[in-house]
């Protein structure tokens, strides 16, 4: 492709690109930049380089228009999302579980002063206790809500210090053997059972302990210290690993990063620190979202296709109708991407024509392309007829008699003596053109053979061309029947 070819097919791509385009790219870009921190922190990050050299592939198929290719890596696709579901049902969990969580974003961040302040405490509680040779469990709550990996556990909610936490871990405390959750300065729990790491070889013999720390470490964001009975040394579980520290300062230096990383302070500068944090995986975001628009979203060619869309009358003045039949449907032609068209509701689609003027004496309405409810990506061509002709009447009240409607005779033995309707006569709206005295109601069909003995029957009143009833729908009458024996 050279140059010029190059540019002309950039230039009407530009010019096509919305604000609904940008959108859709912004939002695209966020899901692929949540998705890239997301396997960033697992060990099953390789997967997605897999996964986005089959999409490279696939992209490249399309390009060159390799339909076999591209009709296996559609299937392979399809199958290969509901394998990841399965396989990382439980990251995916945590995931979603942050999503849900990021109101907790906008919380104040606690002063410097008040971080450093918790950190000395569990770096104190933790030095003493490895002094000591007493196992321990300290867990640091981060963004991730950890009530899931949780079991067992005592509720305390109080304030965090030193001597409460040796207190806790004290070999005679029923909870020495759990684990001890701290959520910014408050210690909340104590005694609580960790989900145990799925592999520990690579570290070696540890304790259970170091297992427990590490499987939590694994499943949330959580900051996990535990102390070691046996040797007397701290590790610190993060982010899927464990590592020995190797002073106890370190220990304070990287409980400080900690509450800094989960409640950063804002700073002032020429690029806020959003921008500036994981911007390599922002730019990649980015990109990957403009090379999916451009490979499914812009399409230059423009299609034509016919719809059959319904007639919907409105704002008719209370007294006027209109005569059946009318004009129900009409044939649009309308014209626009192919992607819009497989993005658009046909049933939501109709034409919509504003009677309000018939009463002025107007009859004939043209059909306009501002009366038809079309996306704004997609413009109307041609609207088959281009105009209909409506037959409307006034109307007027009026009281006309109610008749009941009979067949049949009454059993041999009995003979119908009076036959009375209540009430006999019912206010309606009915066509100007009409003559009350002309007209009556009738009710539902009564069988007077299966009439045994005196009775009070209801009936409907049976719809009536040019009536309206004020309720919209016919009403029901009262009906005595009076037999006699014969």
């Amino acid at each position: 492709m050279c140059s010029s070819d190059l540019i002309n097919w950039i230039v009407p791509l530009i010019k096509s690109i919305r604000v609904p385009d940008i959108l859709d790219m912004a939002i695209i870009a966020v899901m692929i930049f949540a998705l890239l921190m997301w396997f960033k922190t697992r060990a099953s990050r390789y997967v997605l380089v897999g996964i986005f050299f089959l999409g490279v592939i696939y992209l490249a198929a399309r390009f060159f228009q390799l339909y076999l290719t591209v009709i296996v890596l559609q299937g392979f696709f399809a199958i290969l999302l509901f394998v990841l579901v399965v396989i990382f049902q439980e990251d995916l969990r945590g995931f979603f579980e942050r999503l849900a969580m990021l109101g907790n974003l906008r919380r104040q961040p606690r002063p410097l002063s008040q971080l450093e302040k918790t950190a000395r405490v569990i770096a104190e509680a933790s030095l003493n206790l490895a002094k000591k040779r007493v196992g321990a469990l300290i867990v640091m709550q981060g963004n991730d809500p950890l009530d899931r990996h949780l079991t067992g556990g005592v509720d305390l909610q109080g304030k965090i210090s030193a001597p409460l936490l040796e207190s806790l871990f004290d070999p005679h405390s029923p909870g020495h053997d759990g684990a001890a959750i701290i959520k910014d300065d408050r210690l909340v729990q104590f005694g609580c059972h960790l989900p145990l790491a799925n592999d520990v070889s690579r570290y070696g013999n540890i304790g259970l302990r170091h297992t427990a720390a590490l499987g939590l470490a694994e499943r949330s964001d959580a900051f996990c210290v535990a102390v070691s009975e046996e040797r007397g040394t701290i590790s610190v579980a993060q982010a899927g690993a464990l590592s020995v520290l190797p002073s106890p300062a370190a220990l304070n230096d990287a409980l400080e990063k900690f509450f800094i990383a989960t409640q950063p302070a804002p700073v002032k500068g020429r690029f806020p620190e959003w921008i500036r944090k994981n911007s390599k995986e922002k730019v990649i975001a980015i990109a990957l979202a403009c090379i999916l628009w451009v490979a499914f979203g812009y399409q230059r060619e423009i299609v034509r296709r016919d719809f059959t869309l319904p007639i919907e009358y409105k704002n008719i003045p209370v007294d006027w109708r209109i005569d059946d039949p009318q004009v129900t449907e009409a044939k649009v032609v309308f014209q626009g991407p192919g992607q819009a068209f497989q993005l658009m509701d046909e049933r939501a689609l109709k034409i919509s024509v504003d009677l309000g003027d018939i009463a002025r004496k107007k009859r004939e309405f043209p059909l306009t392309k501002s009366m038809v409810n079309a996306p704004s990506n997609i413009t109307v061509t041609d609207i088959i007829p281009s105009k209909i002709r409506v037959y409307p009447f006034r109307q007027v009240p009026a009281k006309l008699k109610v008749a009941a409607v009979t067949i049949n005779s009454p059993p041999k033995h009995l003979r119908l003596h009076s036959l009375d309707v209540t009430p006999d006569r019912l206010p309606v709206m009915i066509d100007s053109r009409m003559k009350p005295s002309e007209i009556q109601l009738e009710t539902e069909t009564i069988d007077l053979s299966m009439v045994s003995s005196s009775m009070t029957i209801e009936k409907r009143i049976v719809p009536t061309q040019g009536v309206a009833f004020p309720e919209g729908r016919p009403p029901a009458v009262v009906i005595d029947i009076d037999v006699r024996r014969r």
